[in-house]
């Protein structure tokens, strides 16, 4: 009789739980549409640029990849690029979870989740970058562990698929939870949440050695075929996910209100600082191993950085990569300015180096790979007009679900959207 009743206790508290959380996606989902204008305008914009980018990844469907710039010599393009660069924005989200939750710093545990929320967005972006090469989104259900044909472990693309699905549901577990139990006004439980916390900081640095090792294991590039890739990725990956972080927190803090320290800017700047200083260093060692010993391999790099046989499309563009970080590394290394001028630096520090190592890091790694080909043909690769389009739109549809996150999280934060009385 005792187990009788223990039992239908228990079935009471799971039913009331679930009527609270129903309530909670219920008002969470009302406010997902409540806004002033401007918060209506920038999503009717974000929307409206989704939109573009579906029209156009519908007119891939239609007429396949070669609706794309892609060819059979460089049958990897700017879908890649973006997916390679938006894999080490989501592992940057480290960055705020290590001082925050390691070293306990109680001013960055304001801040970590809008870093976490960040990652989820992006790694719906990598996601979807994946899907639209794939050319068929048919493709994609190989890729899925246990319903797809999973080649696993063998290829090095199922390793990869396993940890960015993982840290996609590892982030959204942790940010999730926090969120909710702020909105009930309870203490979070640790047991349900710090395992998962410390289990993403391994995490994001094996989503970004595994993508490594998707070059590094292909042994016909040689251009790729380097034990030093993995480590540049890193170093670039924590230079242009905290630089991009300053520059979304300060637009945060303008438009919410929301308060977010200058110290927090300030950790975040040093972070900047040493890890392009680092990735600086990495590029560095990388060349010097292309040019000094003149071998045949190293053909690929001098494609990229001086062009061959009259074919210099990258030249321009990894050059003013590499002049944008030296700029970048400039201004971090001078004292900042106390105001909105030592912002403005910062600002322009960080813009170039996330443009920088966008176009090092994407084009400059992925189109030089494939070049010559092994019958040392050079067919160059530009990106269609459609191919852009597809492009912007994923980038307008990841903006697009973190500006919605936002949305949630912030009044949830700042204790302005709580459980109601009577709940």
């Amino acid at each position: 009789m005792e187990e009788l009743r223990n039992s239908v206790a228990r079935k009471e508290v799971i039913a009331e739980e679930l009527t609270k959380y129903g309530l909670f996606l219920y008002r969470a989902l009302r406010l997902s549409f409540i806004g002033d204008k401007a918060f209506y305008t920038w999503m009717v914009i974000l929307t409206v640029i989704s939109m573009f980018g579906l029209r156009a990844y519908c007119n891939q469907l239609v007429g396949g990849l070669a609706t794309t710039g892609m060819t059979d010599q460089v049958s990897w393009g700017i879908y890649i690029a973006n997916f390679t660069f938006l894999v080490g924005m989501a592992a940057a989200a480290v960055m705020l979870v290590i001082p925050a939750y390691v070293y306990k710093d109680e001013e960055m545990h304001n801040i970590v989740i809008f870093g976490e929320l960040l990652a989820v967005s992006v790694m719906i972006m990598c996601l979807l970058f994946v899907n639209v090469d794939l050319g068929r989104p048919g493709r994609f259900w190989h890729l899925t562990p246990v319903i797809g044909l999973f080649n696993f472990p063998v290829s090095m693309l199922s390793w990869d698929v396993v940890v960015l699905m993982g840290y996609l549901l590892i982030n959204a577990h942790v940010c999730g939870y926090l969120l909710y139990m702020k909105y009930l006004g309870r203490k979070p439980n640790k047991w349900l949440y710090m395992p998962f916390v410390f289990l993403s900081i391994v995490w994001a640095i094996s989503i970004h050695t595994v993508t490594a090792f998707l070059y590094v294991g292909l042994a016909g590039r040689p251009f790729w075929n380097a034990a030093i890739v993995a480590p540049r990725f890193i170093g670039s990956a924590f230079t242009a996910g905290p630089a991009l972080m300053i520059i979304a927190f300060q637009i945060i803090r303008k438009v919410s209100g929301y308060h977010i320290g200058d110290r927090a800017f300030h950790l975040l700047r040093q972070i900047v600082t040493i890890s392009l200083l680092i990735s600086l260093f990495l590029f560095g060692c990388e060349v010097f191993k292309e040019f000094y010993s003149q071998s045949l391999h190293g053909s690929s790099a001098r494609y990229l950085f001086f062009g061959l046989h009259g074919h210099n499309a990258l030249v321009p563009w990894i050059w003013s990569a590499i002049i944008m970080e030296l700029a970048a590394t400039v201004i971090l290394l001078r004292p900042m300015e106390k105001g909105k001028a030592g912002f403005g630096w910062l600002n322009l520090a960080c813009i170039l180096a996330v443009v920088g190592i966008w176009i090092e890091k994407g084009p400059g790694l992925i189109i030089p790979g494939f070049l010559p080909t092994p019958l040392g043909e050079i067919v160059e690769y530009v990106p269609s007009f459609n191919e852009v389009l597809v492009c912007i739109g994923i980038w307008a549809f990841g903006t697009l679900m973190f500006s919605w996150m936002l949305r949630l999280a912030i009044p949830i934060l700042s204790g302005k959207f709580h459980k109601l009385e009577g709940e």
